[in-house]
């Protein structure tokens, strides 16, 4: 019995309740063209999964009610069953749910029972878990009773019985739980799986998601939906996309993972008898299956198999492929340039402006904005309408124009700007000129000393006192003020040249400024609060050097751009002191640590969760073989040391494209304090004690055998 099912991915824009509609019915009317008969849209898809706290506003779930009035009234909702996701309130409690609809009628109400409520993701905060396998009846609002002539519906945790198969309904988190519902749903005969999903793209996890969707059906055989957002529907957060179709454990459909346009449908043909000779084969399954408890069902005299499909000899099964996954110099590429096209057509801004400095973390944001040209160059040759629209408004052109050249487009919405000082060198000066010129942004090239003067002279004439750099004798309170004053004054040019430069080529509208502070300098807070790293997004604010620099590496062939090998030949540098025979200002030095380093410390603070000890006793391990206990012990304390100093700045990072677990993103991300007691005296102490015995060979310390009598 073959069937053809649909899953979606869908570009959904917090409270754009209008453009979401459209997409939705949009993405009804691609699954019916291609034949199929069941449609499953992403996580909240009505209002967009990005909400937050307007999910707590009874505005949103009213406005929810409408729009899904207008699909039950549409013509796409007629002959399907349709599972879109809307926030729904039951005896005043509020829940992410699916509705389910059938030929213009809702079938059940399914609220999640699952909650993710960790990492970005706050949804205890704004929804209440349901019970497994609870129904009770929800009584429709009267707009919605008019138009289905049903006053009440189930509501809770059945599943869907047509009339030639069962479906059963997961909500994103629900798939990573360790009793997921799939299980008891598969024991009790449901053949068909789908989970909507607002789950976001970060670096390597797209790997995670596919196994557990290949896990689920291997265990229990039958057909996995998986529809995700995709966009940036308003926050930090970047959805993925990359819809799937599984069969007892193998993919036969996938999505893309990255991609411009706002509509992707998703599509298979199964057969459905494949499913029930999988089961058959597993006699422990069986076993499983005759002792679960039964699901209540909700019927619906509805086939998902048309009367005809069986009698098409071309219509055959989609065939098994492997899963497709980007490099994470790919990932770095695309997903940060998606999100970029979307903050920026939907700011409804003209360009971005980027402080261009000739080090690698800037060039990598301007790469990635050479990716996002690029991009919308792909998509406006292949006919993408809403592209077209977007890239046509930017531009200030007509109809007739079609972006051909990312080089010309990236001259038009682009522009980039080298802010020197005498501390400057010209090597940087002259990548930054290079990189520009490639790119094609619309460049310029200033020296500010006159600006810098001024102030010193300010500062001079109103305490009779004039700071002095450290090579020239000054005290390190002094040197790092004068270097502060060069970054500050870059972010206030940043912002006057970012709303005036259209206007000096004569265009409308203003720029966003683009921050280039990469997730370990922000982790270590090697940045100067409100210099330019303060601006209004940053694409590489949660990737580490090291991914950056592979990045850089991936995009020098990929793009054609040979000029990034300079970058990745040149040592990391904030060009702030004066340049001396004997002194050259490094990244890495002035930190006290390498980026491999404070890589591997922001994994282990926030990813495994260490405090300063539990750090220490994992990295004696790990670095033993070169580096003594006492070595080790003084690099864990400088990080926590500067760590905790330069907390406060976290506060007022600039929103950055999420893409490593260990983002030290105060404002969503990581919720810690922001005034610490630096001298983490009893920490440290118990660090000491033990790196001292280690070295002495009494390696069976009280201090080491502890950490480990908290697991028992």
């Amino acid at each position: 019995m073959r069937i053809t099912v649909a899953t979606c991915s869908l570009n959904q824009w917090a409270l754009d309740f209008e453009g979401n509609l459209e997409r939705i019915l949009e993405s009804i009317r691609i699954a019916k063209q291609k034949g199929a008969k069941l449609r499953v849209g992403p996580e909240l898809e009505i209002t967009g999964y990005g909400c937050h706290d307007h999910f707590l506003e009874g505005d949103t779930y009213l406005h929810s009610w409408e729009v899904l009035a207008s699909i039950l009234q549409s013509e796409e909702a007629k002959d399907m069953i349709l599972d879109i996701g809307m926030p729904v309130m039951h005896k005043t409690v509020k829940y992410n749910c699916r509705v389910i609809i059938s030929d213009g009628r809702i079938v059940l109400i399914r609220p999640k029972m699952f909650l993710a409520n960790d990492g970005n993701y706050r949804e205890l905060r704004l929804f209440t878990p349901w019970m497994p396998k609870k129904v009770e009846e929800y009584y429709l609002p009267r707009m919605i009773q008019k138009i289905t002539n049903q006053t009440t519906v189930p509501f809770g945790d059945a599943v869907i019985s047509t009339l030639d198969t069962c479906i059963g309904c997961e909500t994103c988190e629900e798939l990573f739980t360790p009793d997921s519902p799939h299980i008891n749903m598969g024991l009790d005969g449901v053949e068909i799986f789908t989970n909507s999903s607002g789950s976001h793209h970060e670096l390597r996890k797209l790997h995670t998601r596919v196994e557990l969707m290949k896990a689920a059906t291997q265990k229990v055989g039958g057909v996995y939906l998986y529809a995700n957002q995709q966009g940036c529907d308003g926050d930090r957060l970047y959805y993925d996309g990359c819809a799937m179709i599984l069969v007892n454990g193998k993919i036969v459909a996938q999505g893309t993972q990255f991609s411009l346009n706002d509509v992707e449908v998703v599509t298979a043909t199964i057969d459905l008898e494949d499913v029930r000779s999988y089961r058959s084969r597993m006699t422990s399954r069986g076993m499983q299956a005759s002792r679960s408890e039964a699901y209540r069902r909700e019927q619906v005299k509805i086939s998902l198999s048309h009367p005809d499909m069986d009698s098409d000899i071309h219509l055959r099964p989609s065939r098994q492929r492997e899963p497709f996954y980007h490099t994470p110099e790919e990932e770095i590429a695309l997903g940060p340039a998606c999100w970029l096209w979307d903050y920026l057509r939907r700011s409804k801004t003209a360009g971005y402006f980027l402080p261009l400095s000739g080090g690698i973390d800037s060039c990598a944001t301007a790469t990635i904005v050479a990716s996002m040209c690029r991009l919308v160059v792909a998509a406006s040759q292949a006919g993408n309408k809403q592209v077209l629209e977007d890239a046509r408004r930017m531009a200030g052109e007509c109809e007739s124009y079609v972006p051909s050249d990312p080089r010309e487009f990236a001259n038009r919405i682009f522009y980039t700007c080298y802010m020197g000082t005498e501390h400057s060198s010209k090597e940087t000066r002259q990548r930054a000129k290079d990189l520009a010129s490639v790119i094609g942004s619309y460049h310029t090239d200033l020296d500010m000393d006159s600006v810098v003067v001024s102030i010193h002279s300010l500062f001079s004439f109103v305490t009779g006192k004039t700071p002095r750099y450290r090579v020239h004798g000054g005290t390190p309170a002094e040197n790092l003020a004068l270097q502060n004053i060069q970054a500050r004054l870059r972010m206030l040019l940043a912002y006057l040249f970012a709303q005036m430069m259209p206007w000096v080529r004569s265009k409308q509208g203003a720029l966003l400024v683009l921050g280039s502070a990469n997730v370990d300098e922000s982790l270590r807070g090697y940045l100067t609060k409100y210099d330019c790293s303060s601006a209004d997004v940053n694409p590489i604010g949660a990737i580490s050097k090291t991914d950056l620099t592979s990045f850089i590496g991936y995009a020098r062939d990929a793009f054609d751009m040979p000029i990034l090998g300079s970058f990745l030949d040149a040592t990391p540098t904030a060009e702030l002191e004066p340049i001396t025979e004997n002194y050259t200002q490094s990244d890495e030095v002035d930190m006290g640590m390498t980026y491999k380093e404070l890589s591997q410390y922001g994994r282990l603070r926030k990813v495994e969760q260490c405090g300063p000890f539990s750090m220490f006793y994992k990295l004696v391990h790990e670095w033993g073989e070169k580096m003594r206990p006492t070595e080790v012990a003084a690099k864990v304390k400088r990080f926590f040391f500067y760590y905790s100093i330069n907390r406060h700045k976290m506060t007022t990072l600039t929103p950055s494209y999420h893409a490593e677990a260990y983002s030290p993103d105060d404002n969503r991300f990581d919720l810690r304090p922001f005034l610490y007691n630096a001298s983490w005296k009893w920490q440290f102490g118990k660090i000491d004690r033990a790196a001292a015995a280690l070295e002495s060979g009494s390696s069976h310390t009280k201090e080491l055998v502890d950490i480990n009598s908290q697991v028992d």
